[in-house]
C-alpha cells in the first residue's frame, strides 16, 4: 500500500531460492534469494495524510501476484529480466533504445524500436517508401539517430549523479536522505529521466532543492565522464560501485565513473575517496562531460508503491525552459500580491491552476504554492469584510428607508443599496426589514460592472393587510422592465420565521435579476406604483 490511502493488515508468501534453512531474518530485507511472490491484504482502513487510521464503510480483500518473481523461479533465474518475459526490455543499460534508419539496396529500413530477443538484436520499424526489403548478405549502413541520442545521454548521466546525491556516496546521502536509500528501477527518455528509489517517506521540498542543487554543482564542477570494459570481478572490488541489486551483469562489464578514470579506482579499488563519486555498471549512452547536461531541474517526487518514492527530472533545454517557467510565474505571483478586491482573487485562481499544472522544480512549485496560499487567505479574509460591510450598509439603508416609509404611513418600501451583486448582503436586508418594521420590503442593488441589478422581496403572510399585494406578481412587474428572468419561471421560495410569528417569503437571488441597469429607477417607481395600489 502506498503512504495515504486504502490499507489494512496482510499476510505474504516468501519464497527461498535456496532453500533448506532458516530465512526468517531475510524477508523482506532486500535479501535477492528470498523474495515475496504473493501477498493478501485486508483492506479495512483508510490512512489519512497524518498517519491516522479510519475505517472503511465497505471492507475487502486485495490479493496480488508477483507474475515476474514467480517466472524467475519457475524458469531458475536470480533476476527478473533474464526470465522470458523480459528479454526483450534489455534493465541494465536502463535507457530507451536508439532509433536511426538501415539503408540497403532495396530500400531504406526506419528503425522506431530495438530489443534484445533470444540472444538476437531485434530492429523493429518499416519501410520509408511504399516498397522495399532487405536480404542476407545485403551490405547495409545503419545510422543512428544522432539527434535523439544527444537528448537521452545528458539524461542517463545525470541518473547517476542524482542517484550519487542520494544513494551510492555516503557522504552526501546521509546528508540528504540516509543510508538506506537504494535504486530501485530508472528509465531515460529523450524528454526525461524517471528514478525509482527506497525511501519509506515523501521527500520534503528542501530535500528535493538540496539534490537538484547537489546535481547542478557537479554540472558546474564540469566533470569529465570515463568509461571502460573490465572483468566483472575487478569491477565489483571498486569501493562504492553502484550495481542493481539482484541483477545478473556479463562478463566483461562495462564500468562509467564521474570525475575520476575507471583506471583509477581499479588500480585501488579499496579507496575510501571513491565514495565520493559516482561509479556504476553500465551499458548506455553519456555525455563526455557534465557540463554538456547544462542544467537540472527535479520536476516531481511521488510515492508509486510502499516504502518507494520516484522523481522525473530534466535537462539541457528542457531544464532552462523549466527555470524560466519558475521565474516567470514567480514574477506573477509577487506581482499578484500588490493586487486587490476581485483583481486578486482572480489571479490567485488562475495562478494556483497554473503552477499546480506546470513543469518546473518540485521544490519551487512548493514555495510557489505556499506563497499562492498567503495570498488565497488575503482573498477570504478581504472578501469577509467586504461581506461584512455590505451586509451592515445593505441594512441600514434599507432600515432608514423603511423608518421613512413607516412615518408617511407607507405599509411598503423599496430600497436601492450599492453592494454589487451580494445577493447575501440584500437577502439580510429584507430580513432585517420584515422582523423589525413588519411592513412589505423590497431591496435592489447595481452591479454596473457586468451591466446586473439584483432584486429580493418579501411580504408578511400572517398580516391580512398584506393579502392583496402577492410578492411574485411584485417581483415580476419590476423584471419585465429591466429585462429580468426568472429562471424557467418557477422561483424557489425560503422560509424564514421570527420570534414575532411573522413569516417572510424571499425568492431566490440567483432566479430573479435584471440584464438593464439603466433602467432601475424607473423599476423603482412601478414597484412603488403597484405596492401603493395594492395596500390603499
Amino acid at each position: 500500500m502506498g503512504d495515504t490511502g486504502p490499507c489494512g493488515p496482510c499476510t505474504e508468501i516468501h519464497f527461498d531460492r535456496i532453500g533448506g534453512r532458516d530465512v526468517a531474518s531475510c524477508v523482506n530485507n532486500d535479501d535477492p534469494t528470498v523474495i515475496e511472490i504473493w501477498n493478501l491484504v485486508f483492506i479495512q482502513f483508510n490512512r489519512e495524510s497524518d498517519g491516522s487510521l479510519k475505517s472503511l464503510p465497505a471492507k475487502h480483500v486485495d490479493t496480488g501476484m508477483g507474475f515476474e518473481r514467480l517466472t524467475s523461479i519457475l524458469q531458475n533465474k536470480m533476476s527478473n529480466y533474464d526470465t522470458d518475459i523480459f528479454m526483450p526490455i534489455f534493465e541494465a543499460i536502463q535507457q530507451i533504445y536508439d532509433t536511426g534508419f538501415i539503408e540497403g539496396p532495396n530500400g531504406v529500413f526506419e528503425v522506431s524500436n530495438v530489443q534484445i530477443y533470444g540472444g538476437f538484436v531485434l530492429h523493429i520499424g518499416s519501410f520509408t517508401g511504399k516498397t522495399g526489403r532487405l536480404i542476407v548478405g545485403d551490405k547495409v549502413i545503419c545510422k543512428v539517430d544522432y539527434d535523439r541520442r544527444k537528448l537521452i545521454a545528458p539524461n542517463h548521466t545525470c541518473t547517476h549523479v542524482k542517484f550519487c546525491s542520494k544513494g551510492n556516496t555516503r557522504k552526501q546521502n546521509t546528508e540528504v536522505l540516509g543510508n538506506h536509500v537504494d535504486q530501485k528501477g530508472s528509465i531515460v527518455l529523450p524528454e526525461k529521466l524517471r528514478y525509482d528509489f527506497s525511501h519509506g517517506k515523501p521527500v520534503k521540498p528542501e530535500e528535493l532543492r538540496k539534490i537538484e542543487s547537489i546535481v547542478n554543482e557537479q554540472i558546474r564542477a564540469e566533470l569529465d565522464v570515463f568509461s571502460k570494459e573490465t572483468r566483472l570481478g575487478d569491477a565489483k572490488r571498486i569501493n562504492g560501485l553502484r550495481a542493481v541489486f539482484g541483477e545478473v551483469y556479463p562478463d566483461p562489464v562495462r564500468v562509467v565513473s564521474i570525475g575520476r578514470k575507471v583506471e583509477d579506482l581499479l588500480e585501488d579499488p579499496e579507496n575510501q575517496e571513491w565514495l565520493s563519486i559516482s561509479a556504476e555498471l553500465c551499458g548506455g549512452t553519456h555525455i563526455s562531460n557534465t557540463r554538456e547536461a547544462k542544467a537540472f531541474a527535479l520536476l516531481s517526487e511521488e510515492g508509486i508503491a510502499k516504502g518507494i518514492r520516484r522523481v522525473t527530472a530534466v535537462t539541457t533545454d528542457c531544464a532552462f525552459k523549466a527555470l524560466d517557467l519558475a521565474s516567470s510565474l514567480e514574477q506573477e505571483v509577487n506581482e499578484a500580491s500588490n493586487a486587490e478586491g476581485s483583481v486578486l482573487e482572480q489571479k490567485v485562481t488562475s495562478l494556483n491552476s497554473r503552477i499546480e499544472g506546470a513543469a518546473i522544480p518540485s521544490a519551487k512549485k512548493a514555495d510557489l504554492k505556499a506563497k499562492i496560499s498567503v495570498l488565497q487567505s488575503q482573498v477570504i479574509k478581504a472578501k469577509k469584510k467586504i461581506a461584512e460591510e455590505h451586509m451592515k450598509k445593505a441594512t441600514e439603508v434599507a432600515l432608514q428607508m423603511a423608518e421613512g416609509a413607516s412615518s408617511n404611513g407607507k405599509a411598503y418600501c423599496i430600497s436601492l443599496v450599492d453592494v454589487g451583486g451580494d445577493t447575501a448582503a440584500i437577502r439580510e436586508a429584507v430580513v432585517k426589514v420584515m422582523e423589525q418594521k413588519g411592513m412589505a420590503v423590497m431591496v435592489i442593488s447595481k452591479d454596473d460592472q457586468v451591466n446586473k441589478a439584483f432584486i429580493c422581496a418579501g411580504v408578511p403572510e400572517k398580516d391580512g393587510k398584506y393579502k392583496q399585494l402577492n410578492v411574485t406578481e411584485w417581483l415580476k412587474k419590476v423584471l419585465e422592465l429591466i429585462s429580468g428572468k426568472g429562471g424557467g419561471g418557477k422561483g424557489v421560495l425560503l422560509r424564514a420565521s421570527f420570534a414575532s410569528h411573522r413569516k417572510l417569503l424571499i425568492f431566490s437571488d440567483s432566479l430573479f435579476q435584471g440584464s438593464d441597469v439603466s433602467r432601475v429607477e424607473a423599476a423603482m417607481e412601478v414597484a412603488e406604483s403597484f405596492a401603493a395600489m395594492k395596500l390603499t
